[in-house]
């Protein structure tokens, strides 16, 4: 059953990794690219503090936390428990695959860029989800930071899926964290 699950997520990155256009490898070399985001995350965090003010420590302490969690959960401990290789490190077939910029490590289960950019989304999403429509698009800004690392020969689907997984789950957690923060300094107020 792994077998056969491991060989439709070898097929499908075939696939999907052989979409290439010279266009599209501009486009995604940029939405994979971390450096390429920092501004956005500069604009963020200054709305972040513009709209909620004083709360906004407790968003930049809960997102930063969750960024780190994920990045670890993803590297420290996913990658070298599982030590799958990338397909641009695989023996199998990494003659087959169309790499747009450099390979990185060794191992990729389970994508780091894929658990990042969702657990930040996600922690955004919630976070504003009731006044700010718009960020209902982090989701699928997360969405093409990670279907970039396949098309870029990087990362398999499942090594994508999963890390969203995890950086939904992650993001969820550290925004309940977020709110737990709120409450605890509501009612240390509230008593003062």
């Amino acid at each position: 059953m792994l077998t056969k699950l491991l060989e439709l997520d070898r097929d499908l990155f075939l696939y999907l990794n052989h979409q290439h256009t010279p266009f599209l490898d501009v486009v995604m070399y940029w939405l994979s690219d971390k450096y390429v985001w920092f501004p956005f995350y500069a604009l963020l965090l200054a709305f972040i503090i513009w709209k909620l003010k004083w709360k906004a420590v407790y968003v930049i302490l809960a997102l930063g936390l969750t960024v780190i969690a994920t990045d670890q959960f993803s590297s420290g401990l996913m990658k070298p428990y599982f030590i799958r290789f990338r397909p641009c490190h695989d023996p199998y077939i990494q003659h087959l695959v169309r790499l747009v910029d450099k390979c990185g490590g060794q191992f990729g289960f389970v994508s780091s860029h894929a658990a990042n950019a969702f657990g930040m989304a996600t922690f955004v999403w919630l976070l504003f989800r009731g006044s700010f429509a718009g960020f209902g698009w982090s989701m699928l800004w997360a969405a093409g930071v990670s279907y970039s690392r396949v098309y870029m020969g990087v990362h398999y689907p499942a090594d994508v899926l999963l890390g969203a997984l995890s950086g939904v789950v992650i993001g969820l957690l550290f925004y309940r964290f977020y709110e737990w923060l709120l409450r605890k300094n509501y009612f240390r107020l509230r008593n003062l």
